[in-house]
């Protein structure tokens, strides 16, 4: 893709972002980070604390909350029960294009208990979360990252 001319690259997955510093290593052009594109509208948001929802990978290693860290923002993740039931939906329904009212509860129920744990607003860590949740679902605030990535992306694209 630098070789073609690209500005930058995207990587249109969460839990890719993991080998970002390998890439990295290899190319001359910077890589649009889905966790600082998060980060800045956050910030925007004035979210201080928040919840993260993604594929057992992304909610549990640092490659992405560091990131979030590193800008100030508190990072919240369901108890190990709540991750699995994220990551087998993540995987087992959502990829599969199976999208369940009783799953949606399920994640409701996730996000209302980050809710009670202080978070201020809710990463949908996961490309496919936004096929099962809203933000006409709930009143806490949701930040969805295919969205916001794929914004700033085209944003970035025509300056």
């Amino acid at each position: 893709m630098e070789k073609a001319g690209a500005d930058f690259i995207v990587i249109c997955t969460n839990t890719m972002h993991k080998i970002v510093p390998e890439i990295t290593k290899k190319i001359n052009i910077p890589i649009l980070h889905i966790a600082d594109m998060t980060a800045i509208q956050l910030k925007k948001h004035n979210i201080k604390k928040v919840g993260l929802l993604g594929t057992k990978y992304t909610m549990k290693e640092d490659f992405y909350k560091s990131i979030l860290e590193q800008n100030g923002i508190e990072v919240v993740i369901p108890n190990d029960n709540g991750i699995e039931v994220v990551n087998s939906v993540i995987y087992d329904e959502l990829c599969l294009g199976i999208v369940s009212d009783k799953s949606r509860e399920k994640y409701l129920n996730i996000i209302s208990e980050l809710s009670e744990r202080g978070a201020e607003g809710i990463i949908l860590g996961c490309t496919e979360i936004g096929l099962l949740v809203n933000q006409k679902d709930t009143e806490i605030p949701l930040f969805d990252t295919t969205l916001i990535h794929a914004e700033i992306a085209a944003i970035k694209s025509i300056e």
